[in-house]
């Protein structure tokens, strides 16, 4: 890595030499391999299976002859993975190499004693240096290196989780004292530039009560991503799944081993590949009424984990992702329960839950049928007194009511029309779940 350094106090004894760690790359060779098979017989020789087979045989046993090294031979292809190109060797790195958001940054620093003189009591410092703050790495000032003798060196390694996008500096010191006994210092600065790894970008849709969220994210880095995890973690009004296609490969292989076969990963390939996740959101009946129904709009945000080619682990949080404001009325209803069977013109109940939506006391109530005027006979009725009388609701609070109903009309029916008169407010509210029902003869 190059460096840049502050001369102060004359010529150093000391410098810094920086080395990041990373693992090493597969080596590709990457010449023109063929069979000699598809040189010498056409398309429609393999028509014939005994043909082929029996030239192949002779083929494979004139190259068997001639072992020799020549180059007509480095061409040919004599297993399965020769078209690949791997050669079975590993690629040390011949640069610093790129650096990403949510990956690690391993180094590897050598301080060098180049004099003819030993220097003693060397206090080494190492910190990453962002726009934001600094973070120390290594610190030998309660435990300095006692002396670092002519063409010795101190090694060591530090590394750092990169949390931050932008201009990043290894900032290396050492306060020594030289040959003269003059307490000298030496600062040298390393910097390198992190990238973003992938980008994700969201769609959100509304479609009445349920929210849909699609998250596409983009590799943009020069290696395959191997994602190990990407979970959305809604906030806390909120419940998400995930929506997958029942012919999807990612779902994990059945077998007899009870899930051990591990879930394969879901590759993204280099230079702007893109993986698409759906989400389906639901308002959570697990938090409190006045959390539930405050109308934030924030839904939550990505936990995203991946490995690269060497198993090289990266990690990254998305900040929260927003959707559009909800807004919730004062006042709602919810079906419970309606009976499995209803037959026509026989008595039903219907169990239905009244909940306030506002911080304050709402009610009395009084719940009726609103009646159409374009319908002359409505399919379901209410059996005996047309209103029914509900008592003051607490802010956030909820109350269990039920409805004593008459069908009159065969098939798929709908109750509609549902409206609560706050008495004290002269309030009405429209209360239209629109309930479905089937009505059967006796």
């Amino acid at each position: 890595m190059s460096a840049t350094q502050t001369q102060t106090h004359g010529p150093h004894s000391l410098a810094f030499r920086v080395m990041r760690l990373c693992k090493p790359s597969f080596h590709v060779d990457p010449p023109l391999r063929i069979d000699p098979f598809d040189l010498l017989a056409g398309e429609d020789f393999s028509d014939d299976p005994s043909s082929a087979s029996l030239f192949r045989r002779h083929v494979s046993s004139a190259d068997a002859v001639d072992s020799d090294l020549s180059y007509r031979n480095r061409f040919l292809l004599n297993h399965p993975t020769d078209p690949i190109g791997l050669s079975g060797l590993l690629l040390l790195p011949q640069s610093f190499g790129a650096i990403y958001l949510g990956e690690t940054f391993c180094s590897y620093i050598s301080v060098n004693n180049s004099s003819t003189s030993e220097v003693r009591d060397v206090t080494i410092k190492a910190e990453i240096q962002t726009e934001r703050q600094r973070i120390l790495l290594l610190d030998t000032s309660k435990s300095p290196v006692e002396s670092i003798r002519t063409g010795g060196r101190y090694d060591f390694i530090v590394e750092h989780d990169v949390k931050e996008l932008g201009a990043h500096t290894l900032v290396c010191s050492a306060l020594y004292n030289d040959a003269d006994g003059e307490r000298k210092y030496l600062p040298q600065f390393f910097k390198f530039v992190v990238a973003n790894p992938l980008s994700v970008r969201t769609k959100v849709r509304v479609v009445k009560e349920t929210t849909f969220l699609e998250a596409c994210i983009e590799n943009h880095t020069k290696a395959n991503l191997f994602m190990d995890q990407v979970d959305f973690e809604p906030a806390k009004q909120w419940s998400a799944v995930r929506l997958q296609n029942e012919d999807s490969t990612e779902d994990p292989p059945t077998s007899g081993l009870s899930g051990l076969i591990p879930k394969p990963p879901v590759i993204i390939r280099s230079g702007g590949g893109i993986h698409n996740y759906l989400y389906k959101l639901n308002p959570s009946a697990d938090v409190s009424g006045q959390t539930k129904f405050q109308g934030s709009n924030i839904l939550g945000k990505f936990q995203i984990t991946w490995r690269t080619n060497l198993g090289e682990p990266g990690r990254l949080q998305t900040q929260q992702i927003l959707g559009a404001p909800v807004s919730r009325k004062e006042i709602n209803m919810r079906v419970v329960e309606v009976p499995a069977v209803i037959h026509l013109n026989r008595p039903f109940r219907a169990y239905l839950n009244l909940t306030n939506q506002t911080d304050r006391q709402l009610g009395p109530f009084e719940v009726s049928l609103s009646q159409d005027e374009t319908q002359l006979e409505k399919p379901v009725g209410i059996n005996g007194l047309q209103t029914l009388m509900l008592p003051r609701i607490e802010a956030f609070g909820s109350n269990d009511f039920q409805l004593n109903l008459i069908a009159s009309k065969l098939g798929v029916q709908k109750i509609a029309g549902i409206t609560a008169l706050d008495t004290r407010e002269k309030k009405t509210y429209e209360l239209v779940p629109e309930m479905e029902i089937f009505v059967e003869t006796d």
